[in-house]
């Protein structure tokens, strides 16, 4: 896409302003339990009561067979960011970032995974389409499933998450350290404008490179830049380092400001984790440690189809086993038969081989 079209798709996007970094409300959701727990459950409960919970028939997500087996020892979290303009994030709208936290029971190493919003996938119960629109068609459930066919991965935990403190939250913690690029400065103070009219804020332009501390405002507009090499790839990468920034930061937060940073999270946060199970991550929470992060597919290539760009796995057989071993350390996988029958028709209609 050229980039003057994706300046004028930015502009009329304006709502979507912190889709970018939205996984940073999960991690310091549970950081802040894994803190407080101490001091009362009382206190505790009170907090967890301002969580949006639903109880979401697990019977509806669909699972590969055999799957669950051979992930045990494994936990995976998915976290979607959707384009929500009325606070609507059971459906309806679509989840524009997928980031799935997967769990290391035994060493609590987490590791994140990006799934890119146009990856071309076939729904569940539907067809080929952009994995962004799983959500907007059936929510978290059709979302869910649509993640374990493709991926061959056992999910049932979600968290959704809508954006309206972002800038705040970034802010409470005191910014986050960033190193930015000539390539990065000449577009971030474009964005900085637009998210300052936006949200009424007056966060001043960055004139130089190099590390230095951004604050709520700018920190999202980094988080924004697409423009450079690396496209949407890029973008999703400036999002995690944001995101890790963020969590350091927040963990040397005193409580008092925690406590206020909770406030502004909880009520964004819409999840089927019930308040015990948050509570009993807590005694272990201060060893998880974020090890990696990486964007999948890890070899994708952009198509139009119908006048419709769309970014396929190259193959979708070969992305899995390339995940499964990564992330889970399994490196003689197979993929599923089921894997194996989506992956022939994507290559069907793109054209896309190895």
């Amino acid at each position: 896409m050229a980039q003057g079209k994706r300046v004028k798709k930015t502009q009329n996007s304006k709502l979507k302003l912190v889709r970018n970094i939205f996984l940073i409300i999960l991690l310091i959701v549970v950081i802040l339990f894994g803190v407080v727990a101490g001091i009362g459950m009382w206190y505790v409960n009170d907090k967890l009561n301002k969580l949006n919970y639903v109880d979401i028939d697990e019977s509806a997500i669909s699972v590969n067979e055999q799957v669950d087996e051979k992930l045990k020892g494994y936990r995976t979290i998915a976290i979607f960011g959707v384009d929500s303009r009325n606070d609507e994030l059971v459906k309806g709208t679509r989840s524009d970032c997928i980031i799935l936290a997967t769990i290391n029971e035994n060493t609590k190493e987490v590791n994140l995974t990006s799934v890119y919003r146009d990856t071309y996938l076939e729904i569940t119960g539907r067809s080929l389409d952009k994995v962004t629109h799983a959500y907007a068609y059936g929510g978290a459930e059709l979302a869910l499933s649509t993640l374990n066919e493709n991926l061959d991965l056992n999910i049932r935990e979600f968290v959704t998450v809508n954006f309206e403190s972002v800038v705040e939250i970034v802010d409470a913690v005191g910014g986050v350290s960033m190193n930015i690029t000539s390539a990065e400065l000449k577009y971030i103070n474009g964005y900085i404008d637009e998210i300052n009219k936006v949200t009424g804020h007056s966060a001043s332009h960055l004139t130089k490179t190099g590390s230095q501390t951004l604050n709520g405002v700018q920190a999202l507009a980094y988080g924004r830049i697409r423009a450079t090499a690396g496209g949407d790839y890029k973008r999703t990468e400036r999002m995690r380092d944001i995101l890790m920034a963020v969590v350091d930061k927040a963990k040397k937060l005193s409580l008092t400001k925690l406590n206020s940073l909770a406030d502004k999270l909880l009520p964004l946060v819409y999840t089927n984790i019930k308040s015990n199970e948050i509570l009993s991550l807590a005694p272990t929470l201060a060893t998880f440690q974020i090890t990696d992060s990486a964007g999948w597919p890890y070899d994708t290539k952009g198509i139009t189809i119908g006048g419709v760009w769309y970014g396929p796995p190259i193959t979708l057989e070969s992305n899995v086993r390339e995940l499964h071993q990564k992330i889970y350390g399994q490196e003689n996988y197979e993929p599923s038969e089921k894997v194996k029958q989506i992956s022939e028709k994507i290559v069907n209609k793109t054209g896309y081989s190895k």
